[in-house]
């Protein structure tokens, strides 16, 4: 049996991982029934289905239909800039506020990519500081402090 698609073959490998751990983990919850779900039922149930359709691509990559795709080379400097954007992110936030951490987050994130101006990253950054703000400042009425430590 051979790999066509090792793309989608790597892709269901994961899902499937990652659908089985949390499907193990749910089973330390209390399950309950479909009238009166448990805390673990929800998890249970889409780890199974992240499970399945897992395996549903990983079986796909495996057919004589799959295109033919090779996995790229790893890049580590797009893995550290969004993961380091999301850190530095929890790092900004209580002293920096969330609007500055927010357009950090954003700008950095968009730095691990060639195909973004600063532009566009910006009107991304505007709209999601103002959306993330009416949800969660105005919608579910979350504290969290919105300017840096010295303008407050």
């Amino acid at each position: 049996m051979e790999i066509r698609n090792q793309k989608d073959f790597g892709a269901g490998l994961m899902y499937m991982v990652i659908g089985l751990f949390f499907t193990y983990m749910a089973t330390q919850y209390q399950m309950g029934t479909a009238a009166k779900m448990g805390p673990g039922y929800f998890p249970f149930w889409l780890g199974l289905v992240m499970t399945a359709l897992g395996l549903l691509i990983l079986i796909k990559s495996l057919s004589a239909k799959a295109a033919i795709e090779k996995i790229p080379p790893f890049n580590w400097r797009v893995i550290g800039l969004i993961t380091g954007s999301v850190v530095l992110y929890g790092i900004l936030l209580p002293t920096m506020g969330f609007i500055v951490a927010v357009f950090v987050l954003v700008f950095m994130s968009a730095s691990a990519s060639h195909e973004f101006s600063w532009k566009g990253t910006l009107v991304n950054a505007i709209f999601l500081i103002a959306f993330t703000y009416s949800v969660f400042v105005l919608g579910l009425k979350l504290q969290f402090p919105l300017l840096p430590f010295f303008l407050q």
